[in-house]
């Protein structure tokens, strides 16, 4: 196998990642990757999976999986990063497409649209299909990473998205909107049974995981017990009253059912909410994304200092090279968890920012 990577180093990164979750880690957390570090070892005729491909299933799971590898092994691996898949690539909120929803990707970006226009709320019922198009093609290329890998790269999960956002796909995000003040108890309806098709999902794939002893997710943190990001898109167009009736107890269900979690708090309309998520005692950790057009890390060092305050482990910087991460570091507490994108001229300058520790 050409990937850079071995099972020994995989053991001592699943490791830190572990200590980090129980708030243990004294360092930064910093998942490193260096692209174009090594030669392309072979052409793989498949393309890399992406939302704009996931449609083609002209490929055989086993060719997918050799386009992966030839990527993977043109990269190097350091601090804590590793060699992961993400599945993401099926769209955020995939679980709409596992209940029937229309997954549309023909603007090169997935799209989820109701199975029937315009429905009506008492009609529409979520259920989780283990046998549907998508959900069997994701396993089915997890089958053939797990023959090809054995465990030295770590697949994915989809990314099933938060329950509001899949019942907004299923309903429509207006319909779902008016239905939060004419129908509430409908909603709170599709909420139990969207949580229910999740966790269905979840298991489902968390079975065909198993043997490769780790779990992870688009935000790329590993776990050897259950464990996601959670989100709710779907809340930035809520005020407190309605997340705490339709929402709040969604989280408040994840934490319990999931060893490890971290809440992915994207943008400012779901600054309202923050209160309300650190409340939550089992909530391990808060990643926030100020949003497109908005200024840079500085200007949020009081909600970086709020979800500290609160107990909880942060997710910094989409780039730890291109936010001044270097000046921000004293302002992020004992580990923060970042990721360094490297290319070979950037190396050196990434290496330093994993060993400020």
């Amino acid at each position: 196998m050409a990937i850079h990577f071995d099972k020994k180093r995989m053991e001592a990164v699943i490791d830190a990642h572990e200590r980090w979750w129980r708030g243990e880690l004294d360092r930064s957390l910093v998942r490193g990757v260096v692209s174009y570090a090594y030669p392309q070892p072979y052409a793989a005729p498949a393309p890399i999976l992406n939302q704009s491909n996931c449609h083609d299933f002209s490929w055989t799971p086993e060719q997918i999986i050799d386009a992966l590898d030839s990527d993977l092994s043109t990269k190097e691996f350091i601090g804590d990063g590793y060699p992961v898949v993400d599945f993401a690539c099926y769209g955020p909120g995939v679980l709409a497409a596992f209940c029937g929803a229309k997954l549309d990707n023909s603007s090169g970006f997935v799209w989820f649209f109701p199975p029937v226009e315009d429905p009506e709320l008492s009609q529409v019922h979520v259920k989780y299909d283990p046998d549907n198009v998508w959900s069997r093609r994701i396993k089915d290329i997890y089958r053939a990473g797990l023959d090809r890998w054995n465990g030295t790269v770590s697949m994915g999960f989809p990314d099933l998205g938060g329950v509001m956002d899949v019942v907004a796909s299923m309903v429509g995000t207006e319909n779902l909107l008016y239905a939060l003040v004419d129908e509430p108890e409908e909603v709170e309806r599709l909420v139990r049974e969207t949580q229910a098709a999740w966790y269905e999902a979840y298991n489902d794939f968390a079975e065909v995981l198993k043997p490769q002893g780790v779990y992870t997710d688009w935000n790329g943190l590993l776990s050897r017990e259950p464990a996601y990001v959670l989100q709710c898109d779907f809340c930035y167009m809520l005020g407190p009253d309605m997340f705490r009736r339709f929402v709040l107890p969604t989280l408040q269900e994840d934490v319990r059912r999931l060893t490890n979690t971290i809440y992915h708090l994207d943008g400012i309309g779901e600054l309202p909410h923050l209160d309300q998520i650190l409340s939550i005692p089992e909530l391990n950790a808060v990643q926030w994304v100020s949003g497109t057009a908005q200024p840079g890390p500085y200007a949020w060092l009081d909600v970086y200092k709020k979800i500290m305050d609160a107990g909880k482990q942060i997710m910094v910087i989409e780039n730890a090279l291109e936010n001044g991460y270097e000046e921000l570091r004293p302002h992020f507490g004992k580990s923060p968890y970042v990721c360094i994108w490297a290319t070979p001229e950037t190396r050196d300058r990434a290496m330093k920012l994993i060993e400020m520790k």
